[in-house]
């Protein structure tokens, strides 16, 4: 008897379980009326989720109903904050607003089940329709196709300092940056701007406000959410950074290759995993910026190995920022939380480490250009002020 009540005991618990379960989850349903349409093409949805694809434009296809509306319906926990966008399948043909320019994102805050209905007749046409924003100022190097161990080959771009070529006995602090496509070359974007890092070093360099500095930018591959963060793979693309990449990158350029000299930066997940390359290699790295970083949301929180240390402060120097729209709003918590556990480690706001939040940045490149001056004059900045007319 007693093992029949335990198990119907069992069988309530497990219906409150779901009964919860299914009040959390709430069905977001996409409709999207697509017109121009080139034969045979596929309309996909792409966003911040990984039921969105996390960015990969090819991956969360929409189906055709008979109406001729293409659809899909998807379930999100409640209180979630969504972005997303729409394509053919490649960022190439992205979705167009009616004037043909790139919207931004989509947002959605997830309350209940919701139908979301969207017209779209325009999209880019390829590659030479492709809308791009800004060129690359100054002079760039590729090398192309590094491989490590069991990761994929990537591409890596390098900028050059005003005055690299004409100081042959001059050497350079190094910038290792990630999601490389992204922060030089706006025709490799991934959304049509990139991060105008090197105007933005351009423009410092030539006004006193920063160092002369070699800029690294490293490709992402299709692994990015993997290599980005505490996993295998993430693992395995720190000992490729400090293995391979950094010891050609300082037989190749004139470098300072010593830990003060060497620094790095990202966005999101690329924000993660600067931080992850200084904590875990601080006798590589003494330097990092991490723009709206991914340290703690759904899955990830990289928090219990920051406070797992008990050793003497790490001789870091760490800039932290945030944005308050969308996304910026789910990473805010995780960000602030990290920061208020560095100040526990020993670390001080004006000294080793700087937070800076814009409540009305949205998580996107050309956010992270507009605000790109400050972690760079933080990181390599001289003693002759602040650009403070580009605030």
């Amino acid at each position: 008897m007693k093992r029949h009540l335990c198990y119907f005991a069992a069988f309530i618990s497990l219906l409150l379980f779901n009964s919860i379960m299914a009040q959390n989850e709430k069905v977001i349903t996409i409709n999207v009326k697509a017109g121009n349409l080139p034969e045979a093409s596929k309309v996909y949805i792409v966003g911040s989720h990984a039921l969105l694809g996390e960015w990969n434009p090819g991956r969360v296809p929409l189906e055709k109903n008979r109406d001729g509306i293409w659809t899909k319906r998807l379930s999100f926990k409640k209180g979630e904050t969504l972005e997303f966008k729409f394509t053919l399948g490649s960022w190439d043909n992205e979705a167009l607003n009616e004037d043909g320019s790139v919207p931004g994102n989509y947002n959605l805050t997830v309350t209940s089940d919701t139908t979301l209905s969207f017209g779209i007749r325009n999209w880019k046409k390829g590659p030479t329709g492709r809308i791009v924003h800004g060129q690359i100022t100054g002079s760039v190097k590729y090398h192309t196709g590094m491989t490590w161990q069991s990761l994929d080959p990537r591409d890596v771009i390098v900028w050059l300092p005003p005055s690299y070529a004409k100081d042959n006995n001059r050497r350079y602090p190094v910038l290792y940056m990630h999601d490389g496509q992204n922060i030089i070359d706006p025709n490799t974007s991934s959304f049509g701007y990139d991060w105008q890092v090197d105007e933005t070093s351009d423009s410092l360099i030539k006004a006193g406000r920063m160092q002369e500095v070699i800029i690294v930018g490293i490709n992402n591959t299709k692994d990015r959410t993997a290599e980005y963060s505490y996993t295998e793979l993430g693992r395995s693309y720190m000992r490729f950074i400090v293995e391979k990449l950094k010891p050609m990158i300082d037989s190749t350029y004139r470098t300072l290759p010593d830990r003060e000299n060497t620094a790095t930066m990202g966005s999101s997940m690329g924000g993660l995993i600067s931080f992850m390359l200084i904590w875990e290699h601080p006798e590589v790295f003494s330097k990092a910026a991490c723009l709206s970083p991914a340290f703690k949301i759904q899955e990830l929180d990289y928090l219990p190995f920051i406070e797992a240390y008990t050793g003497p402060r790490k001789p870091l120097k760490i800039y932290i920022d945030n944005g308050g729209i969308g996304l910026e709003k789910r990473l805010l918590p995780g960000v602030e939380e990290t920061v208020s556990l560095l100040k526990k480690k020993g670390y001080s706001e004006g000294r080793d480490l700087m937070f800076y939040y814009d409540k009305n940045a949205e998580h996107n490149e050309p956010a992270w250009a507009k605000r790109l001056y400050i972690p760079l004059e933080f990181l390599f900045g001289t003693d002759q002020g602040k650009l403070s007319d580009r605030q």
